[in-house]
Order: C-alpha cells, then structure tokens, then sequence
C-alpha cells in the first residue's frame, strides 16, 4: 500500500539499520533479565533443600533429647506436610488442593514454645534444647521464602515495552518481506520462539506456581524420614 519510493533502497537500509538497533536491544534485555530470573530460581530451589535439612536436623535433636518430644516430633511432621500440600497445591483426598491445609505462623510458633517449655534433666538434654531451639527458629524464619516468592519481580511497563519493541521489529520484517506462506510460517516460527524465551521468564518469576515450578521432593523426602 505505500508509494515506491517509501520502499526505496536507502528507505530499506535505514528501516534495516533501525531494526538491528532494536533487535540488539531486545536481545541483551532479554539475556540478562532471563540470567537474573534463573539466578532467583535456583536461589529459592537452594532454599527449599536447605530447609530440608533442616527440617531433618530438628528432628534428629529432638529425637536424641528423649521420649518427651514424641508429641513435638508428630506435629513437627504434619505441620511440615501440610506446608508442603499448601505451597505445591497437593490435592486432597477430595480431590482438590485445601488451601486451609496451610499451617499459620501461630501454629508453627507453638511448637517452638513447645520445644522452649521443655525441662531439660541433663546437661546434654539442655544442650539439644538449646540447639533444637536455634535450628526451629532458623526453620521458621525460612518458611516465609515461599510467600516472597510468590510476587513477580518483573514490573509490567518493562514487558509492555518490551512487548512494543517487538511489535516493531515484526512489523519492519512483515513490511519488506515478500507476502508468500513461507515467508509467513517463518516469521510465526521467529515470534513463537520470543515468545516462549519470556513465557519462560514469568514463570520462573513464580517458582511454586506455573508450569515450571521448584521441585518439592526435597521436602517429601525429608518428611517421610521424619518421627523414624
């Protein structure tokens, strides 16, 4: 639809000069802020284990403190899967994630007051208290990873204008190239793929939500070997 002179050579040159300029651009936003994301994704998976370990450790301190923290142990456990249905959105036996399942910071803070109300018979009964009680408040202090993560870090304007930069760099190829299907297919092959590079990018920014979530068997392993 445009005059011949508007797609002129030295027309072409300058829209292909200003294409590549964008392209560039988009190409080191695109690989920096998907290096950043991974980075905070693999963070949260660190976190997830080390909570694990844990979570393993309390059990084991409380273990060899005596048959006094048996109630403490099997809570420690069935608040820890309850957690663990909660953040991963486990179905129940009803067949559907029970988000009221979840235990609140006051339920976790009782079993600490619960470890903190012990008495202690021995130096070493004293000594495992003192450490279950530093491991539970590092527990609980870990427990909020999974809220914080929860919010992308991404702000919306960013995508947006990433989103136009992109619509331009499309719009110049459609604008030059000849009108055949292949042609076509090729420029839909061409935006699926930058498309999925930030598809890729929002769902890492929720690591426990989404198509590509952190792995939760670190924590279903650990439970399962907790109260043995």
């Amino acid at each position: 639809m445009l005059p011949e002179h508007y797609l002129d050579k030295e027309s072409q040159d300058s829209i292909k000069l200003g294409t590549g300029l964008i392209a560039t651009m988009t190409a080191l936003v695109l690989g920096l802020v998907t290096a950043s994301t991974k980075s905070s994704f693999d963070d949260v998976g660190s976190a997830v284990t080390q909570s694990a370990s844990q979570l393993l450790t309390l059990d084991r301190l409380l273990a060899r403190y005596g048959r006094e923290t048996d109630g403490i142990r099997q809570d420690l456990q069935r608040l820890a899967r309850a957690r663990v249905a909660a953040v991963w959105q486990q179905p129940s036996q009803h067949g559907s994630a029970d988000a009221t399942s979840s235990p609140t910071p006051f339920q976790v803070e009782q079993l600490l007051e619960a470890i903190r109300d012990l008495t202690p018979h021995s130096d070493s009964q004293r000594a495992l208290q003192t450490r279950a009680i530093d491991q539970a408040e590092t527990l609980l202090q870990s427990r909020w990873v999974s809220v914080i993560s929860t919010k992308s870090s991404v702000p919306v304007p960013f995508l947006t204008v990433l989103v136009l930069w992109q619509i331009f760099i499309f719009m110049s190829f459609g604008l030059l190239a000849p009108r055949n299907w292949l042609v076509v297919l090729v420029l839909f092959v061409c935006a699926l793929s930058v498309g999925s590079a930030m598809f890729l990018i929002l769902e890492m920014e929720s690591p426990f939500t989404g198509l590509i979530r952190v792995s939760a068997e670190p924590l279903r392993i650990a439970i399962e070997h907790l109260n043995q």
